[in-house]
């Protein structure tokens, strides 16, 4: 990635360099030299931003058309839950014992486990004491 930064910006750095006297094209330089700069930093644009983005939600879109019952989500509210109904649109979240709430498909942030993490914490606690 480092690689593919210098080469684009040492291009852009010739780009606006005029061109020597006697080469052909003067002092005016082209059209073409002129916009070179504006297509490199859209297509660095395009690979720092824009791409990782588009990555980013086909897998949010993947995760939620994956859910099932069972699955442990957490919402975008924070709230922890495990799924215990799909109709359509909306999903039905048991967040403790008896109580249950009904949120949007879209209002899922992703998969989790909130035990595991508590779990996890525990074990390397256990772990530095010995």
């Amino acid at each position: 990635m480092r690689k593919i930064i210098l080469v684009l910006m040492v291009s852009l750095w010739l780009a606006g360099c005029p061109v020597l006297p006697g080469g052909g094209e003067g002092m005016g330089g082209s059209s073409i030299t002129a916009i070179l700069p504006f297509v490199l930093i859209f297509v660095l644009f395009y690979f720092l931003i824009l791409r990782p983005q588009q990555k980013q939600q086909k897998s949010k879109q993947d995760m939620l058309k994956n859910l099932k019952r069972g699955d442990m989500v957490l919402t975008t509210g924070g709230i922890y839950g495990k799924i215990l109904n799909i109709v359509e649109d909306v999903v039905t979240l048991e967040i403790a014992k008896g109580v249950s709430i009904r949120v949007a498909r879209v209002g899922i942030s992703g998969l989790g486990n909130p035990g595991k993490d508590e779990e996890e914490k525990k074990g390397k606690e256990e772990k530095s004491e010995k």
